[in-house]
């Protein structure tokens, strides 16, 4: 544990004697660091990888008033050492990640976006409409209204359970796909992880996000560090928007497409994403 804010962060760390570099692995809003487990063991084989799990999640102490991800990010690296690093973001890791890029450019030596989030930028009105529709409808109104403000004073485990059902079948599998279409393995680690975050959130003290100023989504040129965006063809096509975006507005992207493969491809295909950046890292931390 590493304690920032008098608040603890829970991490992990492996790589060798003399590693190549260092790499720093940030999960999204609907996972935990458990979201790495290909990419940590086998990525630590040349590297120093870091993996944490964010204020609020997983292990790691309560998220609670205001909460800046970018910059607890940057103070993991701080606590551990890490003057510079490559960061691997998922989902609204991604974000964080790309907020660090851009408050502390000297710092980051490369980004790998997986079906990325952005800070400041406007999710479209149909993705909200369908999340409404396909994941919040999995528990009564009433209810859910109370446990999102924290008033419910009792939280049914079902209802955290149908949550992250709901959650992890529309965006971990995506919304032209069914379960069945997700290994047992993947799913029952995409549900254990998210129903974590809903028990948490809807339980645990209220919090407020605060993001990089001016917004990511609009400083998007002014990143300098190679980066690798990684998209799923079966995630919510708001977020492979997302990964189009930003394949265009940061200069010299790399963009990699995985078909079949929804909104959590570390976790969905391990093998494919760990070499995907194991030839980014490599080109990056050239001898």
């Amino acid at each position: 544990m590493v304690i920032i804010d008098n608040v603890k962060i829970a991490y992990e760390e492996a790589g060798p004697a003399a590693p190549a570099g260092t790499v720093v692995l940030v999960h999204g809003s609907a996972a935990d660091m458990r979201l790495w487990e290909h990419q940590f063991q086998a990525l630590s084989e040349h590297y120093r990888v870091i993996r944490y799990d964010g204020r609020g999640y997983g292990r790691s102490g309560d998220a609670e008033g205001e909460v800046c991800h970018h910059e607890d990010l940057l103070a993991v690296m701080d606590a551990l050492g890490v003057e510079r690093a490559a960061l691997v973001g998922s989902s609204m890791g991604g974000a964080y990640a790309t907020e660090a890029a851009l408050a502390a450019p000297s710092r980051v030596v490369a980004l790998a976006l997986i079906s990325s989030g952005l800070a400041g930028h406007q999710w479209p009105q149909e993705m909200l409409d369908q999340a409404r529709e396909r994941v919040h409808t999995s528990v009564p109104a009433d209810r859910l209204a109370r446990y999102r403000a924290g008033t419910a004073g009792h939280v049914d485990p079902a209802d955290v359970r149908a949550m992250a059902e709901a959650h992890t079948l529309w965006q971990t599998a995506g919304p032209d796909r069914g379960r069945d279409d997700l290994s047992e393995e993947v799913w029952e680690a995409a549900v254990e992880m998210c129903r974590l975050v809903f028990e948490r959130s809807w339980t645990g003290p209220r919090s407020t996000e605060r993001h990089l100023a001016p917004p990511a989504a609009t400083r998007l040129h002014e990143i300098t560090a190679p980066t690798l965006v990684i998209n799923g063809l079966s995630d919510v096509p708001g977020i492979q928007e997302m990964s189009a975006l930003l394949a265009k507005g940061i200069p010299a992207a790399e963009r990699l497409d995985l078909p079949e493969t929804g909104h959590l491809p570390p976790l969905e295909r391990p093998e494919e994403v760990t070499a995907a950046l194991t030839t980014f890292l490599s080109n990056v931390f050239k001898p």
